[in-house]
């Protein structure tokens, strides 16, 4: 998410960033659905102190037995009440076409990014290795070639149990996979100083939105319809309890929307009893009770009611760990000092893959559900370029430590993800496609997610918090490691040769053959 006040101070530098994305000009638009917003705003608290100041002044009218001007004055505050509720509707429609229009553009790229259009204007930056001389194999076997004929690796099964774009690994095969897994879980942990985490795979829409997937790549996520909170659990004793204190705090009169959605998103943040709800959900039924006239009790009351009647929520299979890593500092303020924070996770990924039609339709190469080990770096804006160089090189060591021929790419700017401000990609050499492959990707996003998220950090002897700076990477693809360990450690025999380093996770298995 882009700062509307950086886009106001410097709209030209704005436009030119995303100039190098291919992207038309959009500070202007921005600009202009800010200044709406703005306007309804001042009209709204010009409006509110008008208000005020005329009821006080029924009083001194009152007081001194002008019923006229009291008259007039009442005539003048129930017009302002009566125009109050349109102010607050034009703000708000205002401020969510905002939000919805700067979540919907990609992060800057950093100025020593390469201007590019796509993948073949790529830099490579470093190499190490080189191509396996495979005991004189003349053509080498791709991995899907290699896994069915020794029996382990089974795509026509998988078809029936799940479609296209699913395996289903035996035996040797699948322990192989479990301990390139556990490989690089372990290396990250003790030697890269990185925590490990077993986080949630169902994910709700807010994580999804902080870390960029929402909105603008729905298509390529799986929805999976669940219960976020049954509403027997919901206590009605507590909202009512909740409607009873903040009436009893703000009267029997009608609040300012704008009020509305603070107390409830202090409500939501705070966790209170069982009533909780995500920022979608929160516009929506404000959008439904937005046309009550009555109090702010009977708003209250109407809101909690809805919230009661709703028994689905919408949960997300996560595309990468990423999502529920880099959430883990989402609405919180984290102290400098304990930055940076490093998390790694070895989980189950989903994506729908809305885009690869016809695109590697044989293998393991794009799958709709894959493992893969993640790194995530919360870091401070200072220290944010270093970690990237610093994460790049963990995932390197993987490659590295498995033997593998592997060259590091910096991305173009029309090749880099949503959120990235400057993405690494490793690529692994496959020789029976006799070409790299991508297997890593680790990017930094600036303060992109941190703002959609609202992380920050503050240092003790400062006054201000500010935003943290995100990093995420694979460390790497678990199932694009066993490809290459497949077809880079392949035997003329067709067997494939176990590397020393994950021998010790093989209970000392040195081949892998087909009577495995």
């Amino acid at each position: 998410m882009h700062d509307i006040k950086a886009i106001r101070d410097n709209p030209k530098a704005f436009d030119e960033g995303l100039a190098r994305r291919g992207l038309a000009p959009r500070a202007e638009s921005l600009i202009a659905l800010d200044e709406k917003r703005r306007s309804a705003i001042l009209e709204l608290q010009r409006a509110q102190e008008r208000r005020n100041a005329a009821s006080k002044e029924i009083g001194a009218a009152m007081a001194r037995k002008d019923v006229e001007a009291a008259d007039d004055l009442k005539a003048e505050v129930a017009g302002l009440k009566a125009a109050m509720p349109e102010l607050e509707a034009i703000e708000r429609e205002a401020g969510v076409a905002l939000e919805t229009a700067l979540a919907e553009i990609p992060n800057l790229p950093f100025e020593d990014v390469t201007d590019g259009k796509d993948e073949n204007d790529n830099v490579e930056v470093r190499r190490f290795g080189a191509p396996p001389a495979l005991g004189g194999i003349n053509k080498p076997r791709e991995h899907f070639e290699l896994g069915e004929a020794l029996g382990l690796m089974d795509f026509e099964i998988a078809a029936k149990l799940s479609g296209a774009r699913f395996v289903v690994l035996k035996g040797a095969l699948a322990r192989l996979s479990r301990a390139l897994e556990q490989f690089m879980l372990d290396l990250h942990t003790t030697e890269h100083g990185y925590t490990e985490i077993e986080p949630p795979v169902l994910v709700r829409d807010e994580a999804m939105f902080g870390t960029a997937q929402l909105p603008k790549f729905e298509e390529d996520q799986y929805p999976v319809g669940g219960y976020f909170e049954q509403p027997s659990k919901i206590n009605e004793d507590i909202v009512q309890e909740r409607v009873n204190d903040l009436a009893r705090q703000f009267g029997e009169e009608q609040i300012s929307e704008r009020r509305l959605i603070e107390k409830l998103n202090e409500m939501y943040n705070s966790g209170i009893g069982d009533f909780r709800f995500g920022w979608r959900i929160t516009l929506e039924l404000l959008t439904a009770v937005s046309a009550a006239k009555d109090s702010f009790y009977s708003v209250f009351q109407t809101l909690s009611q809805k919230i009661l009647d709703r028994e689905k929520e919408r949960f997300w299979l996560i595309p990468t760990a990423e999502v529920p890593l880099t959430n883990l500092v989402r609405e919180s303020i984290v102290d400098e000092k304990a930055l940076p924070l490093r998390f790694t996770a070895g989980t189950l990924c989903f994506r729908a893959e809305a885009g690869a039609a016809g695109k590697d339709t044989r293998g393991m190469i794009r799958q709709h559900q894959f493992r893969k080990v993640e790194l995530v770096s919360i870091t401070t804006p200072d220290e944010a370029r270093d970690e990237h160089e610093r994460m790049t090189r963990c995932a390197e060591e993987v490659l590295k430590r498995l033997g593998l021929h592997f060259r590091t790419v910096a991305l173009c700017t029309g090749d880099m993800g949503f959120a990235s401000r400057k993405t690494y990609d490793l690529e692994v050499w496959l020789p029976g496609q006799g070409r790299f492959r991508e297997i890593s990707s680790c990017s930094v996003c600036g303060d992109f997610q941190a703002r959609r998220m609202n992380a920050r950090c503050k240092a003790a002897d400062a006054k201000a918090t500010r935003f943290v700076h995100t990093l995420n990477g694979s460390g790497v693809a678990v199932g694009r490691a066993l490809i290459a360990v497949m077809e880079n450690y392949q035997e003329p025999d067709g067997s494939i040769a176990i590397p020393e380093v994950l021998r010790p996770y093989m209970g000392g298995r040195a081949r892998i053959e087909a009577r495995d």
